[in-house]
């Protein structure tokens, strides 16, 4: 600490914000910088103090801290000085009255989150509590002690309000307290945001986590660029000038230029080269489609590139692409193509030796993975549509656990929970040693995921099993399938039908 203080700075907001944005990841005796601001309180001035910090295996973040000396007042704030997650998060946490342990799980707000309780009706937006790190309790205690501040005046000025507010106030302390049983939502659309696992990296049975793809909206309040047409709103102009718009700005490149032999080259510049190699080991796309898009770290304007493959014993996939010229960000993403099975799809794989782990697969975004010796396993949507191998699966999975759990590695940890993570984490070594056999398990109820066979043909292979199997009603409704009406399209495309109409108008 004596350091630390050592190289605290008195420098302007301009100066501190220079000096984060050039810090090193590695560099772990950052400066506390420190900075005279006003106090909104007492009007006169205090000091805020910054601090850059990167949790291991979570994220770069800064802490803030606001003292006033003249009248005692003190606030703290945590930001996220790293990127935006590529998905948004939905947790929720189906808490039972008398758990009190459930109630002292860490909780990290991030200035995007929204905090609800449905049984409340009760909803903290983004704007309160703001980037914080606390537990479940502490934020409803903290919430209902900001509502109880100016009950005094709503008494004065508005009584029937004020008693309202007192009434909400006692069930609120209840749930706080563990004596009712509620549902809390934590909704980020950023992604930043978490809920403690206390069996991670077991499934927990009362932690509900979902991935889901931002809507315009909240693309908006991020502060990215998002078009007229994503947002809904008409064009002025006649329909026509849009449609010249849209042909202008997407262009079609032959084979020659960007299919099979400029192809590594172009697309491996927007994507990893391992998937640039899993790709086209299969086949070259026949053109590229290549259209304007808004970089998902900076909001420039960048290039998506676009083809569609089809990869034997699976079916046509499209493969999109992008790259930003400004910050240098890349990203890709995998779509299946044609229409939707008609069931799910269960993919086992047997690892055996080291051969096994170079087999290429194809994990779609609906698809959840589990590892049976490891006790491991992944709701659908985690990691999103992955183009990788088996290697490459389980490190991104080690890698996105110790990202999302990574704070709890720290000291405040106790002794068995440690162990618990050096067991987990030995066990996952051994896996990829190969010290033993294994099984990974895909299992996607729109069998849009895939495992490539060590053979021709993929029957030899008897360590690679498919099975097949009827969805259930919940996970048609979790992918939006029980409201599609296809019955105007069926009667178009029947033959039959159309037979008919032709003989009535005869």
């Amino acid at each position: 600490m004596e350091g630390r203080d050592n190289k605290e700075q008195i420098v302007d907001v301009r100066s501190v914000v220079e000096a984060i944005s050039t810090a090193d990841n590695n560099d772990i005796d950052v400066p506390l910088y420190e900075v005279e601001s006003l106090c909104m309180r007492c009007r006169e001035n205090g000091t805020t103090r910054f601090l850059l910090t990167l949790i291991p295996h979570f994220r770069k973040i800064l802490l803030s801290a606001f003292e006033c000396p003249h009248c005692g007042e003190r606030n703290n704030e945590v930001q996220f000085a790293g990127e935006i997650q590529p998905r948004g998060c939905c947790y929720s946490l189906d808490i039972p009255s008398g758990d009190q342990k459930i109630l002292n799980r860490q909780v990290v707000k991030s200035e995007s989150a929204t905090i609800k309780i449905p049984e409340l009706d009760f909803e903290i937006p983004p704007e309160a509590q703001r980037g914080s790190l606390s537990t479940i309790e502490g934020i409803l205690v903290r919430a209902a002690d900001e509502l109880q501040a100016l009950q005094e005046e709503r008494k004065k000025v508005d009584p029937k309000t004020a008693e309202a507010i007192d009434q909400f106030l006692l069930k609120l302390r209840a749930c706080a307290a563990g004596d009712s049983s509620f549902k809390f939502i934590l909704d980020d659309p950023a992604g930043n945001s978490f809920i403690e696992n206390l069996f991670a990296p077991s499934p927990d049975p009362s932690l509900n986590i979902k991935s889901y793809e931002r809507s315009p909206e909240q693309q908006v309040a991020l502060g990215y660029q998002v078009g007229q047409s994503q947002m809904g709103v008409p064009s002025d102009g006649p329909s026509s000038e849009v449609t010249i718009n849209v042909s202008d700005q997407m262009r079609r490149e032959p084979h020659g230029s960007v299919g099979a032999a400029a192809g590594h080259r172009a697309i491996a510049q927007s994507n990893s080269s391992e998937i640039a190699e899993a790709i086209f080991r299969y086949s070259a796309p026949e053109e590229v489609m290549t259209f304007p898009s808004t970089c998902g770290s900076c909001a420039s304007s960048c290039e998506t590139r676009m083809f569609v493959t089809n990869i034997p014993y699976f079916q046509e996939v499209i493969v999109m692409a992008s790259t930003c010229d400004s910050c240098g960000y890349r990203n890709s993403e995998l779509k299946p193509g044609g229409r939707i099975p008609e069931k799910g799809k269960t993919i086992t794989l047997c690892v055996k030796n080291a051969n096994d782990l170079s087999r290429d697969v194809i994990k779609s975004d609906t698809a959840g993975v589990k590892v049976p010796e490891l006790d491991l396993e992944l709701a659908s949507g985690t990691l999103g549509g992955l183009v990788t191998t088996v290697e490459g699966l389980v490190t991104q999975i080690s890698e996105s656990i110790e990202r999302i759990h990574g704070f709890t590695f720290g000291d405040s940890l106790d002794g068995s929970k440690k162990s618990k993570w050096q067991d987990f984490k030995l066990r996952l070594n051994k896996l990829l040693n190969v010290e033993e056999p294994w099984t990974l398990i895909l299992d996607d109820a729109l069998a849009n995921s895939f495992i490539a066979p060590a053979t021709d043909n993929i029957k030899d292979d008897h360590q690679l099993s498919y099975e097949e199997y009827e969805r259930s009603w919940e996970q048609n409704e979790e992918l939006g399938l029980n409201d599609i009406d296809t019955s105007s399209a069926d009667a178009a495309y029947d033959p039959a039908q159309t037979t008919i109409k032709e003989k009535t108008r005869e």
